[in-house]
């Protein structure tokens, strides 16, 4: 249709149907939207008109005026639903104005059957695009209560009040709302019907209403509906007769209620229906964006579960297919040229890496042939520079998944110094990309790794010292984990480095985290400091009162076994200094601490306590006569004569090595 040249006109003519729109007289009112509707119909150019003429705001004031007739307010919601057909842009200037909040005012308002199909078009289009403001939906119990009502009313409603829900159900709470409403029993019957478009848009409301929900999950499992249950259902409709986008949908669906907990990894929806289906949406017969959309359901299906990862890299040539997404660029020139085909090629990448990354997930032969897959570490260190942030970020988690591997971190992870782009991306990034990529670091730092000089030669201490005090709980993990590893066997240098950085304060202030997990590996980093002698006693020697607080803390808070465990290891690190075996000596609470846990029930408590005092009596180091004269005197050789008779062979043999150290045992 070829567009009303209103905007075209010379100035007066415009200015008059402009001036219309704000006048009292219904007719000419209707008359001047009438004539801005027929106007933009089909064309962007004039939509941006009407926007940069500001009639955006008169139209938002005609809206909920009761003084105006139906058809005013019905051709001013038309007139939104189609500004909202525009451009990208154009639909960001609707998003500024809340358009959606002002139309579902409106749509409370009203039940007039065309006004409320005319709204839920608009809000459907309008929140299809990613910046829109989805909590509108969830703000008020009423819109959701009539979107649910509206269901019953038309097909077109149905599908918008589906849509719309699918768009803005994101978070637990969102969920539960929905469930409390009703949408269960919604959901089975429409998935029942024969319209493949609305069948889809249940699909993709049935798959945000269960993700990562056990509850709601579990119940729609047990959900049946004409005999047959929901899985069952969805089962049915992944099949090679259904369109493509039902079947990814469907097997969306079940990859949901999987990873919920609903279904068995050995069900065979999941494992011979939802996994294989997703496989064979991925080849290149495919549009590229079910080929995307396949991909990215299958690395969250497989992603958890080895026996899931080993059959789907076996699975219809898998890798072959992933080697073809990562070098999508590599087609005829200008068959994908422009700005859109650098889209398609960066989706289908990224794409490809999430599934890389969920596949070699555990198993070594798996990550070997993802590697030996079409110079793929080339083409991750060239994601990991990319400048879109999606692109970047499933790169580093497909390294991520690749460094677990001992062998590769030896040889094609040095080869290609990918520890280069990674400190390099750690600059100004995400929190997301952040946690990934210090999380990869920390594999790179490990004892057997080339790339862990280089990376401390970069400077590495001072940024994992400041994840420590981040406040997100995954940073300071990945902060204090990657300290550790640096400190394992490392210089002396090295370790005073890292002490002197990271400060006795945050020290405790990790020791005092609420996430277990931080905890154990802040134990893990002294007890990594302090190994061999020299460098004991050198680390005593700069702030041992302080870490003798620490371990004190530790034995006397309501810790975990496993937590007290690393504690008095710590000690046994201590007492296997030459001068470091003082600080304990000369603080009988320590020493009490110690003989106290020799008697504990927990056994690794007790031979962790005991190897404290092995290492502090050993007869062949400096003062061993006068110690052991004290740890006499204390009772302590007296319980390891009595612990002898342990039936815990373990601790027998700590007890034997104790005893023996004692001159005159």
């Amino acid at each position: 249709m070829v567009p009303h040249p209103i905007f075209v006109m010379n100035a007066e003519t415009s200015r008059y149907y402009i001036d219309n729109l704000y006048t009292q007289d219904n007719a000419k009112c209707y008359q001047a939207l009438n004539f801005v509707k027929n106007s933009i119909m089909g064309s962007n150019r004039q939509k941006g008109m009407v926007i940069a003429n500001g009639i955006l705001p008169r139209l938002l004031q005609v809206l909920p005026d009761q003084t105006k007739t139906p058809d005013i307010r019905l051709e001013t919601v038309v007139i939104l639903g189609s500004l909202a057909k525009g451009s990208e842009e154009q639909v960001k200037s609707l998003v500024d104005a809340n358009v959606v909040t002002y139309i579902f005012n409106a749509f409370l308002m009203d039940d007039e059957p065309k006004f409320t199909e005319a709204c839920l078009r608009c809000i459907c289009t309008i929140l299809q695009f990613p910046f829109s403001d989805y909590s509108v939906v969830f703000s008020d119990a009423a819109i959701i209560r009539k979107l649910i009502k509206t269901i019953e009313e038309s097909i077109s409603n149905s599908i918008c009040a589906m849509s719309i829900l699918s768009y803005s159900c994101r978070t637990t709470a969102h969920q539960n709302t929905l469930w409390e409403e009703g949408i269960g029993f919604i959901l089975a019957n429409l998935l029942n019907t024969e319209l493949d478009d609305l069948s889809i848009a249940t699909l993709k409301c049935f798959a945000r209403v269960c993700q990562d929900n056990p509850m709601i999950s579990a119940a729609l499992e047990e959900t049946e509906y004409n005999g047959k249950t929901m899985p069952e259902m969805l089962d049915s409709m992944r099949g090679g007769d259904r369109p493509t986008s039902m079947r990814l949908a469907a097997s969306k669906c079940i990859t949901c209620l999987y990873r919920a907990g609903a279904l068995e990894v050995n069900d065979s929806k999941v494992m011979f229906g939802a996994l294989p289906t997703l496989v064979r949406l991925c080849q290149n017969d495919q549009k590229w964006e079910h080929r995307v959309e396949a991909a990215e359901i299958l690395a969250v299906l497989i992603e958890d579960d080895a026996e899931l990862q080993s059959l789907a890299s076996i699975s219809n040539h898998l890798l072959q297919t992933l080697a073809e997404f990562v070098n999508y660029p590599a087609h005829p020139l200008g068959e994908y040229g422009g700005t859109y085909g650098e889209h398609r090629s960066k989706e289908m990448k990224q794409a490809a890496f999430k599934v890389f990354a969920s596949l070699g997930a555990n198993d070594e032969e798996i990550r070997k042939r993802i590697i030996e897959t079409d110079n793929l570490i080339d083409h991750i260190v060239l994601g990991l520079k990319d400048p879109s942030p999606k692109v970047q970020l499933a790169a580093v988690r497909c390294l991520h998944s690749l460094s677990r591997s001992v062998q590769q971190l030896r040889t094609t992870f040095q080869d290609h110094s990918v520890w280069k782009p990674l400190m390099t991306l750690l600059e100004g990034a995400s929190d997301e990309i952040l946690s990934v990529t210090s999380s990869t670091l920390c594999n790179l730092l490990l004892e057997f790794s080339p790339s862990k000089e280089p990376i401390l030669e970069s400077g590495a201490i001072e940024l994992f010292c400041s994840l420590t005090k981040r406040d997100d709980h995954s940073l300071r993990l990945n902060g204090i984990w990657a300290l550790m590893n640096m400190a394992f066997q490392a210089e002396q240098k090295i370790k005073s480095q890292i002490l002197s950085t990271l400060g006795t304060d945050q020290i405790f202030n990790l020791l005092s985290d609420s996430h277990i997990n931080i905890l154990m590996k802040t134990l893990g980093l002294l007890r990594n400091l302090l190994s061999t002698k020299p460098h004991i006693d050198y680390i005593m020697n700069l702030c041992g009162g302080d870490i003798i607080q620490a371990v004190m803390m530790i034995l006397e808070g309501d810790n975990l076994p496993e937590v007290k465990e690393q504690a008095l290891c710590i000690l046994a690190n201590i007492a296997d200094g030459d001068i470091a075996k003082d600080y304990i000596m000369r603080n009988n609470d320590i020493l009490k601490k110690i003989q106290e846990y020799m008697t504990n029930c927990n056994a690794k408590l007790q031979a962790a306590a005991i190897f404290c005092v092995s290492n502090l009596v050993w007869k062949e180091d400096s003062g061993a006569a006068d110690r052991q004269a004290k740890l006499k005197e204390m009772g302590i050789f007296k319980l390891l004569q009595q612990l002898i008779t342990t039936s815990d062979s373990l601790l027998f043999d700590k007890v034997k090595t104790a005893l023996t150290q004692f001159s005159d045992s």
